[in-house]
């Protein structure tokens, strides 16, 4: 699984206010390059929308976030997402992510949060939030310590600096909302997508 982050290098994270821009969204990121997205629970749609998206793309690999209880990584798992991501490390949602055989990214933002899930087995993490934790900066600070852990910094990344991130040795990819911003989904901008998601899939090349 790490290796397809890898590869992808840019995963979307997509908040859906309104269930009939999920798949346009998604088929619009998939057609410029891009075919790891976030769904995040950040909204009543937010469950519809993952449904619709997987069911759309079932070779897309579609994960469910801001997951912040068991019941929502089983239903994660139910609903076919391919991986869950918290904001936080929680041991209980790593057991029931090893339960549902899911793939687990769990949020980190201080060295003790990064040992905490390394104890737990997770050595490919979320950086989280990452410009406002300390940003490229903090990601240097842990490389020589945490020489088997690897991130995915997500919060505040963007066309400015998301080269930065991706340049380091520890960063495998990144995680942004840029490539789908909510305007772009009200003003039904697919092309604009597609060409954001282009950009991004050639970043830090």
């Amino acid at each position: 699984m790490r290796d397809s982050f890898a590869e992808a290098k840019v995963i979307p994270v997509l908040i859906f206010d309104n269930v009939a821009d999920a798949v346009p969204t998604a088929s619009a990121l998939i057609e410029g390059g891009l075919s790891i997205l976030e769904v995040t629970l950040r909204t009543d749609e937010a469950w519809l929308a993952l449904e619709a998206i997987v069911a759309a793309h079932p070779r897309a690999m579609v994960g469910v976030g801001t997951v912040l209880d068991p019941e929502q990584m089983a239903r994660g798992k139910a609903s076919g997402a391919s991986f869950a991501v918290s904001p936080g490390f929680d041991p209980l949602l790593a057991a029931v992510a090893r339960e549902q055989e899911l793939f687990y990214l769990p949020g980190v933002s201080t060295a003790s949060e990064v040992m905490a899930a390394r104890r737990g087995g997770i050595h490919f993490q979320k950086f989280f939030p990452a410009e406002a934790a300390g940003g490229t900066t903090m990601l240097k600070s842990f490389a020589s310590p945490f020489r088997d852990i690897t991130f995915c910094p997500t919060g505040g990344v963007g066309p400015g600096n998301v080269g930065s991130y991706l340049a380091l040795d520890n960063v495998v990819c990144v995680g942004g909302s840029w490539v789908a911003t909510a305007t772009d989904m009200a003003g039904r901008d697919w092309g604009g997508i597609s060409s954001k998601a282009r950009e991004a899939a050639s970043a830090g090349s």
